[in-house]
């Protein structure tokens, strides 16, 4: 691991290779899982303060869900996450033919509200554990990303090069140059 501010980042998200392939995987992260998206307490705050906004991207389906259950629910853990449909998808998953795709990320591209979205998706494959003093930054491997692992290998993407927008919208521009720094000056060889 690499400390870079208050964040421990492992050497697997600046070496390994991932790049996700939407035509093989048709967003399956959105819709498998044990529970949904996890939210910030922002996040969440700004999923109810902007439903209406948000409504006409969302499924009837993923409407009458968070109807029925709110904007966000606690999981299993406690932890603050988006609802989903029948156990199944996010509720804020739309299709496209066969693909699936986040409705907060529609309509934030559509300018109609001023939040992507939540980090957590943006960040995946990196998963970040908020520990007393620092965040662990971790790469995470998940079967059915097989795909993106290998279209990552073949073009060669390293995972915080894939996250980018989303390690600079967490940490900021300087902090991710420092990661970038890092990723092509440390001499891993040595650490192994």
């Amino acid at each position: 691991m690499i400390e870079i501010g208050n964040a421990l980042v492992s050497f697997d998200v600046l070496q390994k290779k991932f790049c996700c392939d939407l035509q093989i995987c048709k967003g399956a992260c959105c819709v498998h899982g044990d529970a949904g998206a996890p939210l910030t307490i922002e996040e969440a705050g700004d999923l109810e303060d902007y439903l209406d906004e948000l409504s006409p991207y969302i499924t009837g389906e993923g409407l009458l869900s968070i109807i029925e259950l709110g904007a966000f629910v606690r999981d299993t853990d406690g932890e603050i996450v988006t609802p989903l449909i029948n156990n199944k998808e996010c509720a804020f998953t739309v299709f496209e033919n066969g693909i699936a795709f986040c409705a907060i990320e529609k309509a934030h591209n559509d300018q109609v509200v001023p939040f992507n979205k939540p980090v957590s998706c943006h960040l995946y494959p990196i998963r970040i554990k908020a520990l007393d003093d620092y965040d662990a930054v971790n790469y995470d491997i998940w079967d059915i990303c097989n795909c993106a692992r290998d279209k990552g290998g073949k073009e060669n993407i390293p995972v915080y090069v894939f996250v980018k927008e989303a390690l600079i919208r967490k940490y900021g521009q300087e902090w991710f140059e420092q990661l970038d720094y890092a990723a092509k000056n440390l001499d891993f060889e040595k650490y192994e």
